[in-house]
């Protein structure tokens, strides 16, 4: 994010705070969807980040839809109901029946188990009504079902004259290093759609496949060359015998690039020649995938304020070498940046290199669009929730959620 859009934001907005850049977000799914040239569609899983729900209007195809709270999210910001997966292991009548009671044959609902294929005939069968699905093929877990119970259901598909399964949908997790063990599973994918077809007669119109490409989170991380791995696996699609219609789900891939997240140093002291710098946020709000007790190093930058003005100042983002006795000539030195729990796990980085730290700068951490905002355990201690601000070059810093308590949700009722 650029560092004058940073130094407004550390100088007007109060910490801790998050604040995606709406602008990078729609610059890199257009990059994603120039070169993967219209040999998929996109749907945005919305569990990474519900917030870019409404920003994401005009620019993915789908979303992806796992709870009624998420379901409601997308009636509050108004997405057509066709472009709704309700997806999710677990799905209760009566929100199934809330969905096909107001926005009848449109959607598609994805088939976890023979119970969810029940469910859902049953609730079309009341209105009506004929509903497109997708058979999730679990990559062994407790999602989706194994080959030989969905053989089962596509032989028995007619006795479903509700249900139209109009394709499989698959997703085996995320941060995939490499391309080998994707492409491996589309092969898979490829060769159940066309035993499908051999054994049962069925014709598959769509995959819907959640490909989990990663993203580097911390410094010792190699970088990713996005544009040569997109290439690569549009290729792999080109090579698929399946013709029908391919919708690659995605969430954290798309979304963890726009995102930092603001937390400022509040307290500072040395225990044991440990250094502890204290700040206003913590794990309650910062998590990112992979880390380990706090000693991995996210993508950071510091901010002093002089007069009444942030300025970034230089830390070690890009100078993984310097050595412990090199600190001291550059004014660096390592703290242990420690969140405001009480617990002695909320430790958000060990050894962080700063320069001239001091009560008052604002740290960023970067690439924090994806889960951080939902992810966190935010009720703990009762303390608030950040503010979520957008920025956008057309409409500027936005507010899109302003600082709420959380000691309303920890309580007991008031007695009327």
């Amino acid at each position: 994010m650029d560092r004058d859009i940073l130094r407004q934001i550390a100088g007007k907005y109060e910490t801790p705070s998050y604040v995606f850049h709406i602008d990078e977000l729609k610059k890199r799914i257009a990059m994603i969807r120039e070169i993967l040239g219209g040999k998929a569609s996109l749907c945005y899983a919305m569990k990474a980040n519900p917030f870019l729900v409404k920003p994401l209007k005009d620019v993915v195809d789908k979303y992806e839809v796992c709870s009624p709270g998420e379901f409601g999210i997308c009636e509050t910001c108004q997405i057509p109901m066709e472009r709704i997966v309700l997806s999710g292991v677990y799905k209760e009548e009566k929100d199934i029946a809330h969905a096909m009671c107001n926005y009848r044959d449109k959607g598609t609902y994805t088939i976890e188990s023979a119970s969810h294929l029940e469910l859902l005939e049953r609730c079309a069968c009341k209105e009506g009504i004929r509903i497109r699905t997708l058979i999730r093929v679990t990559s062994g877990n407790q999602f989706g079902m194994d080959e030989a119970e969905i053989c089962r259901i596509i032989e028995r598909r007619n006795d479903y004259s509700h249900v139209n399964i109009i394709g499989l949908q698959h997703y085996s997790g995320t941060q995939k290093k490499k391309l080998a063990k994707i492409k491996k599973e589309l092969e898979h994918l490829d060769e159940l759609i066309t035993m499908l077809k051999e054994s049962y007669g069925y014709e598959a119109e769509e995959l819907e496949y959640g490909p989990g490409f990663y993203v580097p989170y911390f410094s010792t991380d190699e970088e990713a060359d996005d544009e040569a791995m997109l290439k690569e696996f549009a290729g792999f699609l080109s090579e698929l015998r399946f013709q029908g219609k391919i919708t690659l789900e995605m969430g954290r891939y798309l979304a963890a690039y726009c995102g930092c997240y603001l937390t400022a140093i509040v307290d500072q002291k040395e225990n044991m020649g440990q250094k502890y710098c204290i700040v206003d946020g913590g794990i309650h709000h910062l998590t990112y995938f992979g880390q380990a007790m706090a000693m991995k190093r996210p993508h950071y930058r510091q901010y002093h304020e002089e007069e009444g003005r942030y300025e970034e100042v230089s830390v070690d983002k890009e100078q993984k070498g310097i050595k412990q006795e090199d600190f001291s000539q550059k004014d660096v030195t390592e703290w242990n940046v420690c969140g405001s729990l009480c617990t002695v796990n909320d430790v958000i980085v060990k050894n962080l290199p700063l320069q001239q730290a001091k009560i008052g700068d604002i740290l960023v951490f970067e690439r924090t669009g994806a889960y951080s905002v939902t992810e966190g355990m935010y009720l703990f201690l009762s303390r608030d929730l950040p503010q979520v601000l957008f920025y956008s070059k057309s409409e500027g810093i936005k507010v899109a959620r302003r600082r709420r308590s959380t000691d309303e949700i920890n309580c007991i009722e008031a007695e009327q």
